[in-house]
């Protein structure tokens, strides 16, 4: 369904209520056009039924007002379901900027999304491994000999360790490759993370 603005008789309740929508529509800027429109429509119809038995132009102004003030303010009451639809929406499509956006979104839900948060940070490890080994190819790398050495990524410097690295110029597809996996595994676990969360709501 489309979005229709409420139109008021009294010209400041319309400029109060376009306000209003516009906070909505500010704050809900970061979720997807279909979860932006829903909020919006909902919170307009919350408005719309409570002020459909004002008829005196006069009284709009106060009418509305109370409304407002019983919903309250757009960018308070609306965090909590934001956050929620932006998990909803990255967990969906596993993009990155939608991750983290409602990984910080969802710090004060618990410290499990700060940690997943770390997680995600973890990755960038691969990319400085890869780099590392594009300018320093003798010191980066996958360093192992039996019982003695197990050494993945570091800048070794000792030549007696050197000669061990057992990837050579597979260390860097090896190192794209674990970053791609443990990004999967990780928003899989944020996923059901996410899943259990809402089964619990659905129990309670």
């Amino acid at each position: 369904m489309e979005f229709k603005k409420i139109q008021f008789k009294n010209t400041d309740a319309q400029k109060i209520y376009e306000n209003y929508v516009k906070q909505i529509q500010s704050v809900t800027k970061k979720l997807n056009k279909e979860d932006q429109n829903d909020i919006l429509m909902e919170l307009n119809s919350h408005i719309y039924e409570s002020i459909s038995k004002t008829n005196d132009e006069n009284d709009e102004v106060k009418s509305l007002i109370n409304t407002l003030d019983k919903i309250g303010i757009p960018s308070e009451i609306l965090k909590p379901l934001i956050a929620e639809k932006k998990l909803e929406q990255a967990t969906k499509t596993f993009n990155p900027i939608h991750i983290f956006q409602a990984l910080i979104l969802n710090f004060s839900s618990g410290i499990i999304y700060i940690m997943f948060f770390l997680l995600y940070l973890f990755l960038f490890s691969f990319v400085f491994l890869i780099f590392g080994k594009l300018f320093y190819p003798e010191n980066i790398g996958l360093y192992y000999k039996k019982g003695e050495i197990f050494q993945y990524g570091g800048f070794v410097m000792d030549r007696d360790i050197q000669q061990y690295e057992v990837l050579g110029n597979w260390f860097i597809p090896v190192a794209v490759l674990l970053g791609i996996l443990f990004y999967f595994l990780i928003t899989f676990l944020l996923k059901l993370k996410k899943s259990l969360k809402k089964n619990n709501k659905i129990v309670l």
